[in-house]
């Protein structure tokens, strides 16, 4: 079944509705105690608590309660302490983390848009598909509702993929320094975005192009072979990776880094500087102390969205059943195990750590069989001359050439 423009529409809006209705039950669900939706530096109920503390003249720091960004306080700190009478609390919270779930989806769909216009080969709007798995994924939809900031440091990694993508030096920067700032561990993200801002949101490999190049032109493998050379230098477009970009970006990301640095001097100045965020707040992510979790479902739903920019790619993927039916026990089990360990008593932690093995095999396999599955689909050359040589010749010649050199 096609998916037209109007239907798209109807299901995007359809799950912002559907968000509000579950920000109705949102008291009665209690999502914001489970370790796996807020965690000790997303968790907004911890935000609130800083955010009085501050109002007291005291650090947010004080104690073991508050462990993200001084900034976070400033923005969404006055939202916490608004109630409405006969409304759940945090409803002004969560309206916008509606709006930012929003906000996500649109870069993910303009993101594939972006793709789709450089590899002519899409059949599928993987814009519009990534999309609507972001918005209905219900690991999103929980985190949304879960009275959690999650959302915000989801946007700011898909802001810094789109810039990649569109290359937009000082967005991509942007959006991976807010990342690596409220959660740390996006600054990862720094080789795949360099790369595509360096190489292009969809290149072909410069061997396979030369190979596609040679069997339009008529010419043989060994011709091919002894002017690659000359190709490259007569100005064939063999996509190089560009440093001005990268450069670009590792500036910006100087620029915007002293920016943020300087915010959180002034918000803490009076409560010990920038060495109290990064004792409590950095320090506090990379220590892992109490053996609290730090990655929360928020994370899972942002990449398990980004899966679809690849649909194509990941049509014929393996064990893609399995996969589904274990994400979906293990967040029906999860909160089970938590139960019997924590309230009822008549479990321990090896039944909630059991879940946590579960969970972290599947990612393996997850990872595992899509990037597997990526790399066996080499890009299909025309083969209207006979003389055209394949990906498996010029592997086959690579290695005729070792042995007689050896």
């Amino acid at each position: 079944m096609a998916l037209t423009r109007r239907r798209y529409w109807a299901m995007a809006v359809g799950s912002l509705i559907f968000r509000l209705i579950l920000i109705g039950f949102s008291d009665d669900l209690n999502l914001g105690s489970r370790p796996e939706v807020a965690t000790p530096v997303t968790s907004l109920r911890r935000l609130a608590e800083g955010y009085w503390l501050r109002n007291s003249s005291m650090s947010p720091y004080s104690g073991s309660m508050y462990h993200g960004s001084p900034l976070l306080l400033h923005v969404l700190g006055p939202l916490t302490i608004k109630r409405v009478e006969g409304l759940p609390s945090h409803l002004f919270c969560s309206s916008i983390f509606i709006i930012i779930d929003f906000i996500t989806a649109m870069l993910i769909r303009a993101t594939g848009q972006k793709l789709m216009s450089t590899n002519h080969q899409r059949c599928t709007n993987v814009g519009d598909l990534a999309s609507l798995i972001f918005l209905w994924n219900p690991l999103t939809l929980v985190t949304c509702v879960g009275s959690s900031t999650s959302p915000i440091d989801n946007l700011m990694v898909v802001l810094a993929i789109f810039g990649a993508c569109s290359g937009l030096p000082s967005l991509a920067a942007f959006g991976w320094v807010i990342a690596t700032h409220l959660s740390l561990y996006p600054a990862i993200l720094v080789i795949p975005v360099i790369l595509l801002l360096g190489y292009g949101p969809d290149v072909p490999p410069s061997k396979l192009f030369l190979l596609e190049k040679s069997g339009e032109s008529g010419s043989d493998y060994s011709s091919d072979k002894t002017c690659s050379k000359q190709r490259s230098k007569e100005g064939s477009p063999i996509h190089l990776f560009s440093w001005r970009p990268a450069l670009c970006f590792i500036l910006w990301s100087l620029i915007w880094s002293s920016y943020i640095f300087f915010l959180s001097f002034i918000s803490l100045k009076e409560f010990g500087g920038l060495s109290e965020m990064m004792k409590k707040s950095h320090g506090f992510i990379l220590n892992v102390e109490d053996l609290s979790p730090n990655i929360g479902v928020g994370d899972s739903a942002l990449y398990l969205g980004l899966l679809g920019l690849f649909a194509n790619e990941l049509a014929e993927m393996r064990f893609t059943f399995s996969l589904l039916c274990g994400y979906f026990g293990i967040s029906l089990l999860s909160p089970v195990m938590h139960n019997l360990w924590i309230w009822r008593g008549t479990g321990n932690a090896n039944f909630y750590f059991a879940t946590g093995i579960a969970y972290a095999s599947l990612q393996t396999v997850l990872i595992v069989e899509s990037e597997t599955f990526r790399l066996l689909q080499t890009p299909s050359l025309p083969h209207e001359n006979q003389g055209a040589p394949t990906v498996s010749d010029s592997l086959e010649d690579s290695n005729r050439e070792v042995n007689e050199d050896i």
